[in-house]
């Protein structure tokens, strides 16, 4: 990987259920809209080591989550995952329900009458 400096920061990215980072640092403080470009272009070509292509990838729904160093962890990351179902009202019934965001359907949730 290469050097990161101070302004620079590395790209975590989750995708489809694997992880990995951008091979090259961006700057920490470009727009979510730049770095989710970058992402996108990236893991639709297979540019991600751990995440295989997807050319059909959209991070358009996605969070980019930016960490600035610490004594732990010496460079800036932006993680790049998708938003997480809990807090969404998901299905008619529940105004809670993450059992259809989570792909199990609204026939397992409890509250169903």
């Amino acid at each position: 990987m290469n050097e990161i400096k101070d302004t620079e920061a590395r790209v975590n990215i989750t995708h489809a259920g694997k992880n990995g980072d951008l091979p090259d640092p961006v700057m920490f403080q470009s727009t979510d809209a730049d770095i989710k470009a970058w992402v996108t272009e990236a893991v639709r070509t297979g540019g991600v080591p751990g995440i295989d292509a997807a050319p059909n990838a959209d991070f358009s729904d996605f969070v980019v989550d930016r960490f600035t160093a610490t004594e732990a962890r010496p460079h800036n990351l932006l993680v790049v995952r998708p938003k997480t179902p809990f807090g969404f009202s998901s299905c008619e019934h529940c105004k809670e329900c993450f059992y259809k965001a989570l792909g199990l359907g609204c026939c397992v949730c409890p509250r169903k009458k």
